[in-house]
């Protein structure tokens, strides 16, 4: 559960340290006062989009921190490399230049990861879920979840993804006789350029080589000369090779006399050797190097045959052959298309009918799955104060498509005698808030998620229906924690922590407060959400009445 949030900086929250209890949690105040700015700190620790516009202005950045106990241990943690804590702490720093820094147990994570690790621990429901909720293309998502149906559609989408490459395969070889004898033509033609150059694997690289080497095969031959004479010697001079060999035999004799001599032999020894072994190099290369013009007029022709080639067919030689290979399989598959067609479409029919098998048993469970659901919507429902409400999944029968040979939606009937139609359209604001609870109910009781948050959702909801509201929510935070932003006082008076979000102007500036109301401050703040600014005594016992409940 969410155990501590902190905020800094984030719009008219200067610093604000907020404590949450296991069970049910309000949070009320004025409108502007500050209650959507906390959701949106949550939101931030959670992975979700946030902007520099949420940094109070005069700040350079802004940052919240949560502390989140009895973390079950995810899986989450060993695939990102974060150490693992039942007590789990969340950071997130947003500058002003756009840059985000998370940290998860002290480690760093991009806001992408962060954000993996936030669907598993805080489910967020606000006014604009409605519209998820009742869209029909949302529908089919929500039963299979209910449902469980991981599995079995990840059994069938691996068998349509099977069926729908055959299917291409088969669109790539299916083409008019027109088509078909343009397209061998071409192919003979480029088979018949690219193997009448006869290439061969790296040669293109080989001729570009020794196209150097004959380039400056004059300026080698010439550098070769002069070193060799340096280290070999002239008609005129000793070489380098020759004076070291003089050096030596001099220092031999005069280490006979002397041992202090040695050292200095042993290191003009290892020079001449060096030497004479580096003139021999030299002089075997200069004795190999071989050149004409006849060469090079040969290497600079088949290079030009190279280079037109690697314009159609690729940048090295090895792309070339590689496109080579291709294009006679290609040509391979058009002059035997009909064989190929037929194995195609025996392996399309097999596979067919095994995305079939698959679709019927994911519609199957859908099936179960939607009686389920409906049930368990109903029963909510009625818990909601719509006790003559009518809910049902319908299906409708489609070919194969990405999710299944099922199409999904969902219909109800709000008062009795009234046909089911379509969700969206037979409900009013009230009755929408509560639908959306009882949906969102039923679906939270296949996850995980220790906590959920709730705001506003009571949009419209009054009187009788609001009691119902208040009621079904602490119910809830029996098995999870519960955080609800809500006006009405009727959910505020069941609450287990209520926390009043405030503002106040100090020096032009403007400042929210998050404080914790005992039960005199919830008694007065009741009262101001029946009555408005205006407190009576008839206000603070209808507050005081209703905390008695």
């Amino acid at each position: 559960m969410l155990s501590l949030l902190h905020i800094e900086n984030i719009a008219v929250i200067e610093s604000a340290d907020i404590s949450f209890d296991q069970g049910f949690n309000v949070l009320t105040g004025e409108t502007g006062a500050g209650k959507s700015i906390v959701i949106d700190a949550i939101s931030a620790i959670l992975g979700e989009r946030a902007y520099r516009d949420m940094i109070r202005t005069g700040s350079s950045k802004a940052s919240v921190r949560a502390v989140f106990t009895q973390v079950p241990q995810y899986p989450w943690f060993e695939e990102n490399g974060v150490d693992y804590d039942p007590e789990t702490v969340i950071q997130r720093e947003i500058f002003l230049d756009g840059k985000n820094v998370c940290r998860v147990n002290g480690s760093l994570v991009s806001v992408a990861i962060l954000r993996k690790l936030g669907i598993q621990l805080i489910n967020i429901h606000g006014q604009h879920d409605s519209a998820s909720l009742f869209d029909e293309e949302n529908h089919l998502r929500f039963l299979d979840d209910f449902s469980g149906n991981e599995d079995l559609r990840q059994r069938y989408g691996q068998c349509y993804e099977a069926v729908s490459k055959l299917r291409r395969d088969i669109d790539r070889m299916t083409m008019d006789e027109g088509e078909k004898l343009r397209r061998m033509e071409t192919l003979k033609y480029q088979i018949a350029e690219i193997e009448k150059a006869n290439l061969e694997p790296g040669e293109d690289e080989r001729l570009e080589e020794r196209r150097k080497i004959l380039q400056s095969a004059e300026k080698l031959s010439d550098g070769m000369n002069t070193a060799v004479e340096c280290l070999y010697g002239g008609d005129d001079s000793d070489g380098a090779a020759g004076l070291l060999a003089q050096a030596e035999y001099a220092l031999a004799r005069l280490s006979r006399f002397s041992d202090s001599f040695q050292s200095l032999h042993d290191r003009v020894s290892d020079l001449m050797y060096q030497v004479q072994d580096a003139a021999e190099e030299v002089r075997d290369a200069r004795d190999e190097l071989s050149y004409s013009a006849d060469e090079l007029e040969q290497i600079e022709e088949r290079l030009d045959v190279i280079h037109k080639l690697r314009r159609k067919y690729g940048v090295t030689c090895e792309d070339i052959l590689a496109y080579l290979d291709k294009a006679k399989k290609e040509l391979d598959d058009i002059e035997f298309a009909d064989d190929h067609l037929e194995r195609l479409k025996g392996k399309l029919k097999k596979a067919e009918k095994e995305a079939w098998d698959a679709a019927l048993d994911l519609r199957e469970n859908r099936k179960k799955g939607a009686e389920a659901l409906s049930g368990r919507i109903l029963e909510e429902l009625t818990q909601l104060d719509m006790p003559r409400v009518q809910f049902s999944c319908r299906f409708r029968e489609l070919e194969l498509t990405p999710t299944g040979a099922d199409g999904a939606a969902f219909y109800m009937s709000a008062n009795a005698g009234e046909a089911l139609k379509p969700m969206s359209k037979v409900a009013s604001g009230g009755e929408l808030a509560r639908i959306m609870l009882a949906m969102k109910n039923v679906l939270a009781e296949k996850d995980q998620v220790g906590t959920l948050i709730f705001d506003e959702v009571d949009t419209g909801v009054s009187g009788r229906a609001a009691q119902k509201v208040a009621q079904k929510l602490k119910s809830v935070a029996r098995h999870k924690q519960v955080l609800c932003v809500t006006h009405l006082p009727q959910l505020a008076a069941l609450a287990s922590t209520h926390l009043l979000i405030s503002k106040s102007e100090r020096g032009g500036r403007t400042y929210t407060q998050v404080t914790p109301l005992d039960l005199e401050g919830r008694k007065r703040e009741l009262a101001r959400i029946i009555g408005g600014t205006n407190i009576t005594e008839t206000t603070l016992k209808s507050a005081e009445e209703m905390l008695d409940i």
